[in-house]
């Protein structure tokens, strides 16, 4: 029998199951993941939104995925660092996923203190997702030039690294100079969280971030053959072996219609084909499912017995 996959609660863009503001309910959610035997849960962040959020037309079903262009700009998104910090004093073994942390938006060395701190508190749980995002309204809002972001993650990503592992470091590079400066204390493994890199494709900065600091994938919809194969190879050339490597899945949610929620049986039966193809770790966003919080317990257990009748 194969091992169950590992599923991951995501916590993020359920404001048809709690209100925006009711941030102790998704705390509780956690509690109750870790109770059903979840292995994870998943916070994503913008830190504002502007017109361009729904550039491309609201959602019609308030249930699906958030995407480039199609939410609400007053879409609620909290604190995912503070959220998560509360979930790791109120929870003792679930792994706790900071997702889409928009790197560029934070100077590098507080962006090391905050992400240190909460892996120190949680004693390793803590899974962080760099990436740059899409919204070119968030960048100019906070005065961060969005055709850089990219070069800034990459440089941001090597200061996290020299700053995790040393004291005192000092750095010089194209945005952030800094000489012995001293981050103290450190995360919980001297190379710090743990940290997982996703996007559309496996394309060249995705792949080269995984292969030099990642260590799991978290595509965002459906990886390609060639996609995977790229990966593969990429990692084998730079001396890294694939297995070590995370990958992160999901559920594949279908609407009959705007108003409905998705069959569960049907969104995770693509779970065993992910399952052969190298994947062991699944996505599952509860607001696709349930319309009802008074659901949430017997929803998380159903989703635990479907995983374990899957590997079986």
């Amino acid at each position: 029998m194969a091992a169950a996959p590992r599923m991951l609660l995501i916590l993020s863009e359920n404001w048809t199951l709690a209100s925006g503001r009711d941030l102790p309910e998704l705390v509780r959610w956690s509690r109750e993941a870790e109770d059903a035997g979840f292995d994870s849960v998943m916070l994503s962040e913008h830190v504002v939104l502007g017109p361009d959020a729904g550039a491309h037309g609201i959602m019609t079903n308030p249930r699906a995925y958030a995407a480039p262009g199609n939410q609400d700009p007053a879409t609620p998104w909290p604190s995912s660092l503070l959220l998560l910090s509360a979930i790791a004093s109120a929870t003792s073994r679930l792994r706790l996923v900071a997702s889409a942390v928009l790197a560029p938006l934070r100077h590098p060395l507080l962006l090391a203190r905050e992400l240190g701190t909460l892996d120190l508190l949680s004693q390793g749980r803590l899974v962080v997702q760099p990436g740059v995002s899409w919204s070119r309204d968030e960048y100019a809002a906070l005065g961060v030039p969005f055709g850089k972001r990219g070069r800034i993650l990459d440089e941001q990503l090597a200061v996290l690294d020299l700053v995790w592992r040393e004291s005192p470091a000092s750095f010089h590079g194209e945005f952030f100079d800094f000489t012995d400066v001293y981050l103290e204390p450190k995360a919980f493994r001297p190379e710090g969280p743990r940290l997982w890199f996703g996007g559309q494709h496996v394309h060249g900065p995705v792949l080269e971030r995984l292969v030099r600091y990642g260590h799991g994938f978290h595509p965002f919809g459906t990886p390609t053959p060639d996609d995977l194969a790229m990966l593969r190879s990429g990692l084998l050339d730079a001396g890294r072996d694939p297995g070590e490597i995370e990958m992160v899945g999901g559920t594949r949610a279908t609407f009959a219609d705007d108003d409905s929620v998705a069959d569960l049986g049907a969104a995770m039966a693509p779970i065993a084909e992910q399952l052969e193809q190298g994947f062991t770790t699944f996505c599952v966003k509860p607001s696709q499912f349930i319309d009802s919080v008074d659901e949430l317990p017997a929803f998380l257990r159903d989703v635990m017995r479907r995983a374990e009748a899957i590997a079986g």
